[in-house]
């Protein structure tokens, strides 16, 4: 079991338990404000936008011209950004901490 926690706008931390699936999915099954997830996890809508801290960059693999592509038409994005949908949960990234970018 692998502890993922999602920082929301407001400062709120919530802590979450996932084995396997997306980000995204974990998210919004746990009913994380800011994670929408209205494509279903497919990149095309960009509601599942977070920001990883810069330290924990080297957990996720390279994002996908596709991400990147989605992640153009966000606001508020920065070289830090990611699209939750695209990341897989894994044992490395037991206890991260990710920042909700949407409210």
């Amino acid at each position: 079991m692998v502890i993922i926690n999602f920082k929301t706008k407001d400062g709120q931390v919530i802590s979450t338990e996932g084995r396997k699936g997306s980000l995204m999915e974990l998210a919004r099954d746990n009913n994380v404000k800011g994670i929408d997830g209205d494509c279903g996890g497919v990149c095309s809508c960009a509601t599942c936008h977070i920001y990883v801290a810069p330290e924990d960059t080297d957990k996720f693999p390279t994002a996908s011209d596709i991400e990147k592509d989605m992640l153009e038409f966000e606001d508020n994005t920065t070289e830090h950004s990611r699209l939750a949908c695209q990341l897989e949960i894994n044992e490395s990234l037991n206890n991260i901490t990710l920042t909700v970018a949407n409210e």
